[in-house]
């Protein structure tokens, strides 16, 4: 009973967090609603008594993760004006059936899975602990895509690493001639 208590003000909070991450223009307050979205989720997750991936969710989400963000947009600039003209035509129009289906898959999905399958509880997946069965899972049933994340991360850093590094052609360093 308590915890309802705890999750629907936080669910709120989240829920609108979301909102302002999207429709904030400036991109350093939609990096920061994304922060609280981040602090939201770890909540939720204390709740579910997953108490190892709430500390992750904050330490690598919220910390690290959004720290990388942060430095990305200030390295960017968040003082440059973009285009806002639609390329393509009918896009919006496209961009909004897309999103429509996704959101009807989406609720098909759910529907679906907890119609199939009823709630068991968290005590036979925690038996031998939260981390146990985490690594359990992770590492036995999710291991193709796990690895495959990790590979996207590093290529992602390297991406941006090579991006970074790039020079005007108008402005060469003295360095860059005597290498």
């Amino acid at each position: 009973m308590a915890e309802q208590w705890v999750f629907w003000p936080v669910a709120l909070l989240s829920l609108g967090s979301a909102f302002v991450m999207i429709i904030t223009p400036n991109a350093v307050r939609s990096a920061l609603a994304l922060v609280v979205n981040f602090f939201t989720l770890a909540v939720f997750y204390v709740l579910l008594e997953a108490h190892f991936l709430a500390a992750v969710q904050i330490i690598v989400y919220a910390g690290a993760i959004m720290v990388l963000f942060l430095f990305v947009i200030m390295f960017v600039g968040v003082d440059r004006n973009e285009d806002l003209t639609e390329s393509i035509a009918l896009q919006r129009i496209v961009t909004l059936l897309a999103g429509g289906g996704l959101a009807a898959l989406t609720v098909f999905t759910v529907r679906a899975a907890f119609n199939a399958v009823p709630f068991q509880g968290l005590e036979e997946a925690n038996a031998a602990g939260n981390v146990q069965a985490l690594g359990r899972v992770l590492f036995n049933r999710y291991l193709l895509p796990f690895e495959v994340t990790s590979l996207l991360l590093v290529v992602a850093a390297i991406g941006a690493m090579v991006i970074g590094k790039r020079r005007h052609p108008d402005r060469i360093d003295t360095e860059d001639e005597d290498a």
